[in-house]
Order: structure tokens, then sequence, then C-alpha cells
């Protein structure tokens, strides 16, 4: 009999509830911090940034399960079920006993995984009456979905993207900019925030960290304006968990059950949504899969950071969350894989990887390239440079079964498609792109200036 290799769902079997692992945990995230008062946070404290049940969401400890609105649930429709694949060819490529799935997120609209949490978004902020939304960008993957979510809902949208991928990927720019959003390269002169880092380093290319700081700016001083974030927040990994809930029941088809699940992190959100429902196996029936992240060896907070509370911001606009960071200050190098050049994790992450629920490793930008190249030659699809990351360490584990001559079962998401990404394959392929290095002293600049709370 010839084998299956795509997994699908019925959309009848699309999730009706997000899964909220915190009401899960052992080991609950310590409490995020007022900025001004040092006070452990309370949901009205984060009215006037978010939308009221959004900042609910983020604060909901003890809800395990959290019912997906139905107007949501119709437009996750769009796209969802997404596939489940069976990456036959990388396997034949690796030669490994192992068998290797991934979560196919490329397929929605926006050509990633961030839609899921953009429709929940702007569905909430609707509801509630707001007519404006502001938000930031690296790669451009959250601006693009929020700006389809922000025409679907009918809201008005401006997005901070970083200046380097504003510049290093003009069609990301392209697709928001056509769905309506105003596209802001960050730091720009249009806010304080953006004003001092520009008089203090003129030539700065921007972070995630500098383009939150302008979007929060933005929010609170507009009339009937609410920000938005596509990842480290609770709430943006609770919607994300839609991904693995699917995925559990399309393993079910399969007859395996993951050795291995991997993410690429920048903030937590693409791998939030992959493991944490497989991750509540672990915690309640005493499964034994291993939880990988795959974060670039130029930002690597879970890796080489220190657990610490930090602002998730360069201006100190946003709570202060306990997290392993780099400093909010962190000049994260120009790599491609802009999503995740960001300084910090999310609260639930960290806390996992403080107790050793999960692992960490970072990825070379050459590696997830190559990477990314082998998967697009084996199974046709060219991922985002985010993405390859995740494949790299797929890819890694793939050939430690193969030299430990066991068969290991391995899934991973792929977080999105690398379509527009093609200017930064173009370079790798002429060989112009290069590794970068960071040494401890660079880490420590920053993290050795960060005010120490208990």
């Amino acid at each position: 009999m010839e084998k299956t290799k795509k997994f699908l769902l019925q959309e009848s079997e699309l999730p009706t509830k997000w899964y909220n692992i915190v009401a899960d945990m052992p080991n609950k995230p310590q409490p995020m911090l007022h900025p001004g008062t040092k006070q452990p946070l309370k949901p009205e404290d984060l009215y006037p940034i978010f939308a009221e049940e959004l900042a609910n969401q983020e604060l909901n400890q003890t809800d395990t399960w959290i019912e997906i609105p139905e107007e949501v649930r119709e437009k996750y429709k769009i796209y969802r079920p997404t596939p489940l694949v069976r990456a036959y060819n990388l396997e034949k490529a690796l030669d490994t006993p192992a068998h290797i799935y991934f979560k196919n997120e490329s397929v929605s609209p926006v050509g990633s995984h961030k839609l899921n949490s953009a429709l929940a978004q702007a569905y909430y902020c609707k509801k509630q009456g707001i007519t404006n939304i502001t938000t930031e960008t690296g790669a451009g993957q959250w601006g693009t979905a929020l700006a389809l979510a922000a025409k679907i809902f009918g809201l008005e949208l401006a997005v901070y993207m970083v200046k380097i991928s504003y510049e290093q990927k003009p069609y990301r720019r392209s697709l928001m900019q056509t769905w309506g959003a105003q596209v802001i390269a960050s730091p720009s002169m249009s806010t304080k925030a953006g004003r001092k880092t520009i008089t203090e380093n003129p030539g700065y290319q921007g972070s995630l960290g500098t383009a939150i700081s302008e979007a929060i700016e933005l929010a609170m001083s507009t009339p009937n304006c609410r920000y938005t974030l596509g990842s480290v927040l609770n709430h943006v990994s609770l919607h994300q968990t839609v991904i693995g809930l699917e995925a559990e029941k399309q393993m079910e088809m399969t007859g395996e059950y993951p050795d291995i699940v991997i993410g690429c992190f920048g903030g937590g959100s693409n791998f939030s949504g992959i493991s944490f429902p497989f991750m509540r196996h672990n915690i309640k029936e005493g499964k034994k899969t291993r939880f990988i992240s795959a974060e670039p060896a130029s930002c690597p907070k879970l890796t080489r950071g220190v657990f610490q509370y930090d602002f998730g911001d360069e201006a100190g606009y946003t709570p202060l969350i306990p997290m392993y960071t780099l400093g909010h200050n962190f000049a994260p190098a120009h790599i491609h894989a802009g999503g995740l050049r960001y300084h910090g994790a999310g609260s639930i992450v960290s806390q996992m990887m403080k107790d050793k629920m999960m692992e960490a490793v970072d990825i070379k930008q050459l590696d997830s390239f190559k990477a990314g190249v082998l998967f697009a030659q084996t199974e046709g699809i060219i991922p985002a440079p985010e993405s390859a990351h995740a494949i790299a360490a797929a890819i890694n584990e793939a050939l430690k079964a193969k030299e430990e001559g066991v068969s290991k079962t391995i899934l991973f998401n792929l977080s999105g498609h690398g379509l527009v990404d093609m200017s930064a394959y173009d370079q790798y392929l002429a060989g112009d792109l290069i590794n970068y290095a960071l040494s401890d002293e660079d880490i420590s600049k920053n993290t050795d200036k960060l005010e120490k709370i208990v």
C-alpha cells in the first residue's frame, strides 16, 4: 500500500478552545510587574494598552481552556486546519531512521502562523469598539498578518517595522500596504522613543524592542487606539495553540507520537503553539517528549542570556517580565531571520526553561540557510529564514538518531514560507552571508546593567 504523506483534518475538527498551559504548570511564571510601582500586574493595569479581553487572557492562570469565539473560528476556516506532512524525501536525503513530520503553517493567506493570533486580537479590539490599533514587526510576518486581520474586522493599523527589515524585505512592506496598513520604518521621528534612539545612535538599523516602544507610545497617545503584539506575551501563545491541538489529532492519524517537538524561537509564539498541547501530556501523564527551541546564534537569549526581570521594549513602556534576556538595550546583528531578532523570551517559556521542561539550541545563520535549501530541494517548500532554524535543529536530531541507530519521531513547525525572502536566499547562494559571533563581554555589557528585582 502506498504511504500517505499528508495528514488532513476536516473543517469540523478545528479546535473550539485554546489551551492555557499556565493552569497546568507545576511552577507558574513569576508575576509580571508594573513598570512604575514594581507591583504585580492586575488586568486593569493593561487596559490602557490592550483590549480588555486580551489583558484578562494575559493574566489568566486558572482556566485550562479558553473558548475560541465563533467569529474567529469562522475566519480560521479560511485556511485551517493546516496539513501535517511526513517529510519522506528529507528523511531519505539524510539517510536517517528518524521519522520527520512538519506542521505546515505556511498555507495561511499571509504565509505564516501569525494570523492565528492576529485574527483573535483584531476581533477582541473590534468587539470593544476600538477603531485604531498599532503594532511592531521584525521580518514582517506579524505585520502582514495583522494588516489582513485589521482589514477583515474594519480597523485602522499602524505598523512600526524594524528598519533593517523594512529595507531587506520590501515585499512584506508591500503586502501590509496592500491590505491598508500604514508602515513606518523604526526607529522613526514620529515618536519620542524613536527620536531618542536616532539622536543617540543616528545609524541604528532598529530592533523589535525599539519598534515595540514606538507602537506602544503611539497607541497610548491616540484616542480609541490599542496596541497589539505578535509574540512573547501569554495571550499570543494561547491563540497559537490551535497549531499543536490540530497536530495532536494528526499525529494520532499517523499512528505515532513525537519523541521530539521543535520550533524556531524569537519571542516564543510558534514554539508555544506547536509545543504546549503536547507538553501538557508530559505534565499530566508523565510522557517524555523533548521540546527544543531553535534560536539564532546571534541572538541567544535562551542559551546564553540571564533569567531576570526585564522590559519587553527598549524604552521601558512595557511591564517588567520575568524572562531569559540579553538586555532590552541589546542590538542584534542584521541577520535575515528578522522575526528572531528579539532580546527576550516570554514568561511562560522562560519558566519552562528554568524548570528544565524544554531545551534550547542556537543555530548559526549559514547553517540555517543550508538547512532551508536542503528542505526546499527535498520537500519543495522554500522556508522562511526563521523556520529554517527549526529545520536545522530537526536535521541535527535526525542525524543524531542515525549515529545512535535508533528511530525517533520528530515533529517541527514550519511557521512560514520564504517566498518574499528570496533576496536573503540570493545572498546566501552568492556566498554573501556571514555568521555573527557574540562574545560573553558583548552579552554581559547589557545584562549587567539590568535592575536586579527578586
